[in-house]
């Protein structure tokens, strides 16, 4: 223990040895896990409970947000509110778990970063490799395309209202987005992104101000719709749009990196995750139902899969263009932070795989390979946007095949697995029956984004300008 100087503030003291404290078990965690170049250079650990509110607000709160009028015009008023209430407790509920999961291994001594790490010790090495470590992979990557695809349209958006006549085609910007998510590509580790997802956290609270003002205006104006909140179709398709809401739903609070945010914090880790989630849950309250309930209110079961779409009609913009041009902006700026985010389980493997821990972060060893593999994997994802405009449907299949598993029921079955609660606690059953209605909800969700791509096939066609 080090001696306490005469004029040494007892506070200043305090903060030392906590410091002190966190540099001896951050450098314990890498001796003793003899961390990869993905760990040690992508997944870094120096963050604070604050920024991991950032990175949790930025992956979470996204501009798919902007789709659950939709989703609440396929389900009607109360079973969409449930709905949306649901999500947002067995989500935080489930993360807290998979946090205090997290917490308990990196107590022992064995601190995970990374998903199909958790997987590999607590399901087994199979479990890791071949079915989480792909579908995270899988949605991730997905999530990447997702966002190009929608950043195009979002700047096609703001071309055709100031030039509507426009000859200019959806895989131009779809590739001018691209480009841009190619140089924060770069960016070389998860921690530093922290002051760019504080950026997207004001960047999301602004678009979802924008939207929810917007729809009120609309709704409160001659120029709107005729309020109709009857749910369309026949028994069949309101069956089968149940479910494609309940996916979209799920999907739009997925998150699928938990443990990859986690390991951005700073040892000792416990306790802050559950900070960082407040923070995020806090924006997520704020967003989802503001947006939700006044998009419905405003277009009832009108409201489009984008609901910035209502706010054109017939080419006739409902509100100022300045106004939509605003929105527009501020999707496709957060949308590029969201995209970011999502490349980090990727840029991970790239590093991890042609990366040197043994060389430095930014030696010509290691950058050289970092800034080709990850222009490389952009490139992929930008020509996957412009290629299939249609790729929306496909990630309702990934969503349901990915985050409801990752989200929903990992994160349950984890918690069991480690801390093997009584089986007459109502915690475990609780555990359970979460895993067992969202399986079933999974897989019903999986066959009706397989309908729906059946459907709308005969409108695919690559490069479609859309």
């Amino acid at each position: 223990m080090g001696t306490v100087l005469p004029n040494s503030p007892p506070q200043e003291h305090e903060r030392e040895g906590a410091k002190d404290i966190a540099q001896q078990t951050h450098d314990i965690l890498q001796k003793d896990q003899k961390l990869d170049a993905g760990a040690l250079f992508v997944l870094k650990s120096k963050g604070s409970w604050v920024h991991c509110g950032y990175h949790l607000t930025t992956s979470i709160v996204a501009p798919a947000l902007l789709s659950l009028p939709y989703a609440i015009a396929l389900l009607g008023w109360t079973a969409g509110i449930l709905c949306l209430v649901i999500g947002a407790l067995v989500t935080f509920y489930s993360y807290n778990l998979i946090s205090l999961v997290l917490e308990h291994h990196a107590q022992l001594g064995r601190r995970h970063l990374r998903f199909r790490d958790m997987a590999r010790d607590i399901l087994g090495p199979k479990w890791g490799r071949y079915y989480v470590g792909p579908i995270q992979f899988m949605v991730c990557y997905g999530a990447v395309v997702g966002c190009t695809l929608l950043g195009g349209q979002c700047m096609k958006a703001i071309y055709l209202l100031s030039k509507p006549n426009g000859e200019m085609k959806l895989y131009e910007f779809v590739i001018i987005f691209g480009f841009f998510m190619l140089i924060l590509a770069q960016i070389p580790s998860f921690h530093s992104l922290r002051h760019i997802n504080l950026v997207s956290l004001l960047l999301c609270l602004a678009y979802s101000v924008c939207a929810t003002a917007g729809s009120v205006h609309i709704g409160n104006s001659s120029k709107g719709p005729k309020k109709d909140y009857s749910i369309k179709g026949d028994t069949e398709s309101r069956v089968f749009g149940i479910f494609n809401a309940i996916a979209i739903i799920a999907t739009t609070y997925g998150n699928g990196i938990i443990p990859e945010i986690q390991a951005t914090l700073a040892p000792p880790v416990k306790g802050k995750m559950f900070k960082g989630l407040s923070i995020c849950y806090t924006v997520v309250t704020v967003t989802f139902f503001s947006v939700a309930i006044s998009g419905y209110w405003a277009f009832g079961n009108q409201a489009g899969g984008l609901i910035l779409n209502n706010f054109l009609k017939d080419g006739e913009a409902l509100v100022p263009k300045w106004f939509i041009l605003m929105t527009n902006i501020f999707t496709i700026m957060q949308l590029s932070a969201v995209g970011v985010v999502y490349l980090q389980p990727t840029n991970e493997v790239l590093e991890r795989t042609f990366g040197d821990p043994s060389s430095g972060e930014f030696s010509t060893r290691n950058v050289i390979p970092r800034l080709i593999s990850r222009s490389f994997s952009v490139i992929i994802a930008t020509t996957i946007s412009a290629m299939l405009p249609f790729f929306g449907d496909i990630n309702a299949v990934i969503g349901a095949f990915g985050f409801i598993p990752l989200d929903f029921i990992l994160p349950v079955v984890f918690f069991n697995l480690t801390f093997k609660p009584s089986k007459i606690s109502p915690i475990f059953w609780l555990n359970s029956l979460i895993a067992v209605v969202f399986s079933v909800l999974g897989v019903i969700a999986a066959v009706a984004a397989v309908r729906q791509i059946s459907l709308d096939a005969k409108t695919y066609r690559l490069f479609a300008n859309v």
